[in-house]
C-alpha cells in the first residue's frame, strides 16, 4: 500500500491546479506535432497514393481515440488519467501491463526525439558532425535540460509548451501558404509529380502505421489530470480540439512536398521541406526549417517528460511503483520519477548510438508506435464496460455514437498492429511480457516503506 503523507495534505486550491484548456491544448498539439511532421514526407514517399488513403484512415481512427478518451476523462474526472481509467475498469493487473508499455513508449520516444533533434543540430553546427563524441553528449544535454524543466513544476513546463506549440506552427503555415502560393501561380506543378504506386491494403496500412506515430498523443491531457482545472469538461475539450488542430496542421503540411516534389527524389531525402522551399523559393532557403525542426522538437521533448514525470508518479500512487517515486519537490514534481525517467532516455540514447542517426530514430519510433497500441485498444473496450455498468456520462444522443467509437478505436488498434509488421509486434510483446514478472514481483514484496527513509526522502524534497 502507499505510505500516508508525512504531513496533513492541504486543499486543493487553482494553484495547485495549474493546467487550464489551453495548456492541454497546447500540451497535445505540442506532443502531436514534434519531430514526425518533417520526416513524414520521406517516410510516406515510397507509398505513394496510398499516403492519402492511409492519412485519411489515420486521422479518422485517431478521432475516433480521442472522443473514447474525452468520454473516459468525463466519466471518471477524479482518476488520474488513463491508469486510473484502466485499473477502474479491468483491474490492477491489466493497468499495469498496459500503462507498462504505454509507460516504456514514453521514456523511448523521448529519446527518439533527443536523437532527431541532434540530428537536425547537426545541419546547423557541423561540428556535431566532425566530432562524434558531441552528438550522443548533445542529445543526453537536451533530456536532462527538459528534465530540469520539468522539476520546476507543471505550471512552468506548461508555459514552456504553449509557447513552444505557437512558434512551431508558424513555420507550419509558410509550409501551408507556400503549397498555396504555387497552386495559384503554377497549378500545373501538382500534377507533374503524381506518384505512380498503385493503391493496395498493405501499402496503406504501411503508409497509415508511419502517419499513426506522427499522430501519438491524443491522451496526452488525460496524463497530468490531477493538475487540469475542472478536468471533467477541460479535458475533454482539449482533447478534441487538439486532435483537430494537430491533424489539420499534419495533413496540409505534408500533402505539399507529396504533391510538388517527385516521388523518387522526396523518398530520398534528408529535409523534404528544406528541399521544398530551396526549389520553389530561393536556394538557401530551406536552412531555416531546420530552426523550425529543432523548435518542434524541443517543445515536443519539453511534454513528453513532463508527462513521463506524471505516468510514473501514477504507478507509484496506486502502488505499483515504490512509493519514492510519487513524493513531488516544493515545486509539485515528482523529483525521484522525473529524474527516472532521465536516466532511462540517456540509456536508450547512448545504446542507440552504434547506429546512424536515421537508422537509431526509425528503430525506436517503430517501438514507441507498438507499444502505445494496447492503450487505445483497452480504452476503447473500457467505453463497453462503463456502458453495461450505466456509468457513461453521455446525454441520451450520444451512446450509439460513443459506442460506435469505441468500436471502430479497437478495429483501428488491430489495424495498427498489422500494418506495423513482425519485428515491431514482436517488439511489443517484449515490453508486455517484461511488465508481468515485475508486476509480480511488486504485487509479492510491496510493503510500507520505513518511517526513517520517509523521512529522508521528505527532507531532500523540501529542499528542491
Amino acid at each position: 500500500m502507499p505510505t500516508a503523507p508525512a504531513s496533513p495534505v492541504p486543499a486543493t486550491t487553482k494553484s495547485d491546479k495549474p493546467l487550464g484548456f489551453w495548456m492541454c491544448t497546447a500540451l497535445i498539439v505540442g506532443n502531436m506535432i514534434g519531430m514526425g511532421i518533417f520526416m513524414l514526407p520521406a517516410a510516406l514517399a515510397p507509398h505513394g497514393l496510398n499516403s492519402f488513403s492511409g492519412w485519411a484512415i489515420t486521422v479518422i481512427g485517431c478521432l475516433f481515440i480521442a472522443h473514447v478518451f474525452a468520454h473516459l476523462a468525463r466519466a471518471m474526472p477524479h482518476e488520474d488519467g488513463p491508469y486510473g481509467y484502466t485499473k477502474r475498469c479491468f483491474g490492477s493487473g491489466t493497468a499495469f501491463f498496459v500503462m507498462w508499455c504505454y509507460w516504456a513508449s514514453i521514456w523511448i520516444s523521448n529519446a527518439a526525439l533527443a536523437i532527431g533533434i541532434v540530428g537536425y543540430l547537426s545541419t546547423l553546427f557541423p561540428i556535431l558532425t566532425a566530432m562524434p563524441l558531441l552528438q550522443p553528449a548533445t542529445a543526453l544535454a537536451v533530456i536532462w535540460f527538459f528534465v530540469l524543466v520539468s522539476l520546476s513544476g507543471a505550471r512552468l513546463s506548461g508555459r514552456v509548451q504553449l509557447a513552444s506549440a505557437a512558434l512551431k506552427l508558424l513555420p507550419m503555415g509558410a509550409v501551408v501558404l507556400l503549397g498555396g502560393w504555387v497552386l495559384f501561380t503554377d497549378s500545373s506543378a501538382y500534377g507533374a509529380h503524381l506518384p505512380s504506386t498503385p493503391l493496395t491494403l498493405d501499402a496503406t496500412a504501411a503508409a497509415g502505421t508511419i502517419a499513426l506515430f506522427a499522430m501519438l498523443g491524443v491522451e496526452c491531457a488525460t496524463l497530468p489530470a490531477t493538475k487540469v482545472v475542472d478536468p471533467e469538461t477541460t479535458i475533454p475539450r482539449a482533447t478534441i480540439a487538439g486532435t483537430l488542430i494537430a491533424a489539420v496542421v499534419y495533413v496540409s503540411v505534408c500533402t505539399v512536398p507529396l504533391l510538388l516534389l517527385p516521388q523518387a527524389e522526396l523518398a530520398q531525402s534528408n529535409a523534404p521541406y528544406a528541399d521544398l522551399f530551396n526549389r520553389f523559393w530561393q536556394p538557401g532557403t530551406g536552412r531555416w526549417l531546420a530552426i523550425a525542426v529543432i523548435i518542434s522538437g524541443l517543445g515536443a521533448l519539453n511534454g513528453w517528460t513532463m508527462l513521463a514525470g506524471e505516468v510514473t508518479a501514477s504507478f507509484a500512487t496506486h502502488g505499483m511503483f515504490p512509493a519514492l517515486l510519487k513524493r513531488p519537490n516544493r515545486h509539485g514534481a515528482p523529483f525521484w520519477s522525473l529524474l527516472l525517467i532521465g536516466v532511462l532516455a540517456s540509456t536508450m540514447v547512448v545504446m542507440n548510438y552504434s547506429r546512424s542517426l536515421a537508422e537509431g530514430f526509425a528503430f525506436l519510433t517503430m517501438v514507441v508506435t507498438a507499444a502505445s497500441m494496447p492503450l487505445y485498444l483497452v480504452g476503447g473496450v473500457a467505453i463497453f464496460k462503463l456502458w453495461k455498468r450505466g456509468a457513461l456520462r453521455a446525454k441520451a444522443a450520444l451512446p450509439v455514437l460513443l459506442l460506435f467509437s469505441a468500436a471502430m478505436t479497437c478495429i483501428f488498434s488491430v489495424w495498427a498492429l498489422y500494418g506495423m509488421g513482425r519485428e515491431a509486434f514482436i517488439w511489443s510483446l517484449v515490453l508486455g511480457a517484461a511488465s508481468l514478472p515485475v508486476f509480480w514481483l511488486i504485487r509479492r514484496g510491496r510493503k510500507e516503506p520505513s518511517k526513517t527513509s520517509d523521512a529522508i526522502s521528505g527532507r531532500i524534497m523540501n529542499e528542491l
